[in-house]
């Protein structure tokens, strides 16, 4: 691997949910260079089976790689549940999820964590795994919540509907008395003003999002690759409809942002490495 701390940092997620973690990068590592995927045209991955989020997840490292990126973060707790040791293993690159950053601060908050995930995600058992491995005396509650994804790509995050699915969603943990919720998917950042309505205001929430990127400058700063110079523009790529993407992409950035579409496969990748 080139060491060239002015690459870009790689980020990807199945949609906008992402942009949770990038709005962080923006605030924690603002000199830092990104090149964002959305994988919309294969959205929502928390359906998926791991065969196919692993497939996924080396066609994606495999074309950023090919782009020129120093590191990778996964987005995506579906990815980073179910695929993130085995694509560790598998490249020379730093490549970083979510769970364990968020297992760890949501172990600091609370003895009584309640997580709402993905279906991949939480049949995965992969927080509670981490959350047992950081301190096994906290007990855990996960729920798998297959509409969110689809009503945050789908702009439904004000309506009636959503806010009745959410209540639907959070209730058995509500009941569990849990101190503290994680979001276990990047997506759901977008719905914390509906989580607020519902929830009691007791309970801390843990946003996976801001300790990734604690966790990625502090792999920079290991590796000696933390930016020395002034950040290129965030390269925005989707794989499916790019003003869709645009359109949801600005409500959270607070700009319109230039989108492209590109195909993720193996010719491109042929081609980029030309």
């Amino acid at each position: 691997m080139t060491k060239n701390s002015n690459l870009r940092i790689g980020l990807f997620d199945s949609g906008v949910g992402g942009l949770t973690v990038l709005r962080q990068i923006y605030r924690q590592m603002p000199q830092e260079s990104i090149l964002y995927f959305g994988d919309t045209a294969r959205l929502p991955y928390g359906t998926k089976s791991p065969e196919e989020i692993l497939q996924y997840v080396r066609e994606i490292i495999d074309w950023m790689i090919a782009q020129g990126v120093k590191m990778v973060i996964m987005a995506c707790n579906t990815s980073s549940a179910l695929a993130l040791e085995t694509v560790q293993d598998e490249y020379d690159i730093p490549i970083l999820g979510l769970i364990l950053p968020g297992a760890r601060a949501a172990v600091q908050q609370g003895k009584r964590i309640g997580v709402i995930a993905t279906p991949a995600t939480a049949s995965s058992n992969a927080y509670g795994r981490a959350i047992e491995e950081v301190n096994p005396t906290v007990k855990v509650w996960q729920v798998g919540c297959p509409e969110f994804v689809m009503l945050i790509e789908q702009n439904q995050i004000d309506s009636a509907s959503t806010k009745e699915v959410a209540d639907k969603y959070l209730q058995p943990l509500i009941e569990q008395k849990i101190d503290t919720l994680i979001y276990g998917c990047t997506h759901y950042r977008h719905l914390e003003k509906v989580f607020q309505s519902i929830l009691p205001p007791s309970i801390s929430i843990i946003d996976p999002a801001e300790y990734i990127v604690v966790a990625a400058e502090k792999e920079l700063e290991l590796m000696g690759l933390k930016s020395n110079q002034a950040p290129a523009p965030t390269r925005f790529c989707v794989s499916g409809l790019t003003q869709q993407f645009a359109f949801l992409s600005e409500q959270w950035l607070g700009f319109l942002p230039s989108v492209e579409q590109v195909q993720i496969d193996e010719q491109l990748i042929a081609i980029n490495e030309l």
